[in-house]
């Protein structure tokens, strides 16, 4: 990765993680939690949403650690409160989704711009855009907390595995670095294949 697509790559990687966010504050606002709002969140100003460690160094420590060949970064997470939801099981499902859901619009809509574009001077910046927000969303969607996944992986598990729950969640933290570490290239493919189809490459 040449110095000036790093550089767009990581302008690109912040403001798609806090609409991330904001998407999750504003689904949980329309449910009936208003924590957000509250808390001053349902905002895309930066400095309502950037996380010193999440979104300046663990990028920097990525890129470092392996050599530019990857970089990921979030904002500082929405707070909201699921005992607030109208719907107990399912809203806080729908407020995890709506992250990469966001990321996904964004990702349809810079890939439609990359098509009306062509081959122009600014299109190779243009599909990154879509690559970082394809990337945002199936790594999100990963079923290990604190990722979005794991909100409807928890909606499936019968209460017969609660177990399984109270284990992810004392060490879901651990096994995300893990998976992000050494597992990641697992769901390269489906982050490449998902890009190259909405870019129509």
């Amino acid at each position: 990765m040449d110095p000036l697509t790093l550089v767009f790559y990581f302008i690109i990687i912040i403001p798609s993680a806090i609409i991330h966010e904001y998407a999750h504050g504003a689904v949980a606002d329309w449910l009936g939690d208003p924590t957000a709002r509250y808390a001053g969140r349902l905002t895309v100003d930066p400095r309502a949403h950037i996380d010193v460690w999440g979104t300046i160094l663990m990028p920097i420590g990525l890129f470092l650690l392996t050599g530019g060949q990857f970089l990921f970064a979030y904002a500082k997470p929405v707070p909201y409160n699921p005992y607030n939801l109208r719907n107990q099981k399912w809203g806080p499902v729908v407020v995890g989704l709506a992250g990469p859901a966001a990321n996904f619009l964004l990702a349809v809509c810079f890939a439609v711009v990359a098509r009306l574009l062509g081959a122009s001077s600014i299109a190779p910046f243009i599909d990154i855009i879509v690559y970082v927000n394809v990337l945002l969303m199936v790594f999100n969607l990963v079923p290990l907390p604190p990722l979005d996944g794991s909100k409807l992986l928890y909606a499936l598990l019968p209460d017969s595995l609660y177990r399984v729950k109270v284990f992810l969640d004392r060490y879901g933290i651990w096994l995300v670095l893990f998976f992000a570490f050494f597992l990641f290239q697992l769901i390269v493919p489906i982050i490449y294949w998902l890009t190259a189809l909405l870019l129509g490459a």
